[in-house]
């Protein structure tokens, strides 16, 4: 049996890309591990808030994420970071007494307590954000343009399709529960 070019170039490219996702999928993995290790959190704590945890930067970063939505409780927290609200509770309380945190009245109901970040919890998540964008830097600095431009582009597509597809799969197994 004869295969004509274009048979060819389409096996050859099934073959491509099936090799591709399997290097994306194996490459995510290395990133999990990275990422797991927490070196951006850890050197924001070590350079800005010695002795506390990374559990406290969780907490900062759902309050940070949450306060574009409006006012933010610890049931809010506790939700978004998918632990027990007892648990969220006690973190908040640790952080509102390291002075990263405070509890305020709402505005919208003065029965409802609210949580805010102070200066130093500004500053803080200010040093992730720099810790971040120096890691970043560090690693495309031999890049050129061109390829960060396509890289920043390609990797927003990817992570965007990546939460739309968790959170459409989130949904389905809250509808078959």
């Amino acid at each position: 049996m004869n295969k004509t070019a274009k048979e060819i170039a389409d096996i050859e490219s099934a073959a491509d890309s099936e090799g591709s996702v399997t290097h994306i999928g194996q490459t995510m993995t290395r990133m999990r591990l990275m990422t797991g290790r927490r070196l951006i959190g850890r050197l924001a704590i070590q350079s800005v808030a010695p002795g506390l945890e990374l559990s406290h930067l969780d907490v900062l970063d759902a309050v940070r994420r949450a306060q574009d939505s409006g006012e933010v409780t610890v049931g809010t927290i506790a939700e978004m970071m998918r632990i027990d609200p007892s648990r969220a509770s006690r973190v908040v309380s640790d952080m509102v007494g390291r002075n990263i945190l405070r509890r305020k009245a709402s505005q919208a109901d003065a029965r409802r307590i609210v949580v805010v970040m102070t200066p130093l919890g500004q500053k803080l998540m200010a040093e992730i954000k720099a810790q971040k964008m120096t890691l970043v830097s560090d690693i495309v600095a031999d890049w050129p343009q061109e390829e960060i431009d396509v890289f920043a582009k390609l990797f927003d597509k990817f992570i965007s399709g990546f939460e739309e597809l968790f959170e459409a799969r989130m949904r389905e197994m809250t509808e078959d529960a």
